[in-house]
């Protein structure tokens, strides 16, 4: 998909459907793939800002909208379709209308596999010649937390902890590697676990536009005070809808939307994270039962809802800075955060 090839998704009893990226296609491969023209495959969250859920209505921003084919849908009415950092130069799009959802399983398997590639959900439909034909469950076998192993472990002191031992997780098919940072020696009391979400710009270049890189280190700390626990390292940049996605809400963010919205325009979920990935990672080192550091409630029953007991949720809030208040009060207001 990235190469701009199309591909074909197909589910039982449906048979499959032909795709070609929006973001990395072009003009000259669109002719090829739809030398008519076709429709065209959102989100639901994407149509509700194009203002064409009045036409399916749909209260998942994930769920499958398909636009009918229109003389005026060629590649660039279908890019400013598909990428909200456009709405402000292209403001008029369309008229366009909505049709049904022939292949419902394939269709949400394509926005799921565009989430994981990191692209845009938004793709052109019904054109021939893929170059491999994909099965949807496989999409689904892909991310399954069930997959993920133990790679391998290394003692690692850092900053606030030394005495620490890292462990590497990874699955056979996927290329995310989750880690977790083990600090002190378990003592047989439900260790202080902190869920840690991959921030590049907040981790690793310091950004003041979010909390990340200041929660991370100080729940080193303050696992490491606690005496014993264990910070989870999720590859699951930008809740989820990975790095050049979360900038894109970056930019909307300078537009004036809130990180919800920037989200929802983009056609993601408000948060696409998925918890069962940590649960697994704590069942392999041995640990059922802990001390959750946390504002979020939904990390708490994602937890529990993969099979980890939460015995305490320990709050973790820092003080907020002048450029990250609004996202600190989103958070509270819209996304359930207790601070």
């Amino acid at each position: 998909m990235r190469r701009g090839w199309p591909i074909a998704i197909d589910a039982p009893g449906e048979g499959p459907l032909t795709l070609l990226a929006v973001e990395s296609a072009d003009p000259v491969r669109l002719a090829a793939f739809a030398p008519g023209g076709g429709p065209a495959l959102i989100t639901s969250g994407r149509a509700e800002t194009l203002k064409l859920t009045n036409q399916l209505a749909a209260a998942d921003p994930d769920f499958p909208v398909v636009v009918e084919h229109a003389p005026w849908l060629d590649f660039d009415a279908a890019v400013a379709l598909a990428d909200p950092q456009l709405d402000l130069a292209t403001p008029l799009k369309g008229p366009f209308r909505t049709t049904d959802v022939v292949r419902p399983v394939a269709a949400l398997a394509a926005l799921r596999l565009a989430r994981i590639a990191g692209l845009l959900p938004a793709f052109f439909i019904n054109g021939v010649e893929p170059e491999v034909t994909i099965a949807a469950a496989a999409i689904d076998a892909y991310t399954a937390p069930a997959t993920l192993r133990i790679a391998t472990r290394a003692r690692l002191p850092v900053d606030g902890a030394e005495d620490a031992e890292i462990v590497a997780f990874r699955a056979p098919d996927s290329g995310d590697e989750h880690v977790a940072l083990i600090v002190g020696q378990p003592d047989g009391t439900p260790p202080l676990v902190r869920l840690h979400s991959e921030c590049l710009t907040g981790d690793v270049l310091g950004s003041l536009k979010c909390d990340c890189g200041p929660q991370l280190h100080a729940a080193i700390r303050a696992i490491a005070a606690n005496g014993w626990g264990i910070l989870l390292y999720l590859r699951q940049e930008g809740r989820g809808i990975g790095l050049v996605n979360k900038l894109r809400a970056y930019r909307l963010q300078d537009q004036g939307f809130d990180t919800v919205d920037a989200n929802t325009r983009l056609g993601f979920a408000v948060d696409a994270r998925d918890f069962g990935v940590a649960a697994r990672m704590l069942d392999l080192i041995g640990q059922r039962a802990v001390r959750l550091l946390t504002n979020n409630p939904a990390k708490v029953a994602g937890l529990e809802a993969a099979g980890t007991r939460v015995v305490e949720r320990v709050p973790h809030h820092l003080p907020p800075n002048p450029h990250n208040e609004r996202y600190l009060a989103t958070k509270r207001d819209r996304t359930g955060h207790e601070f």
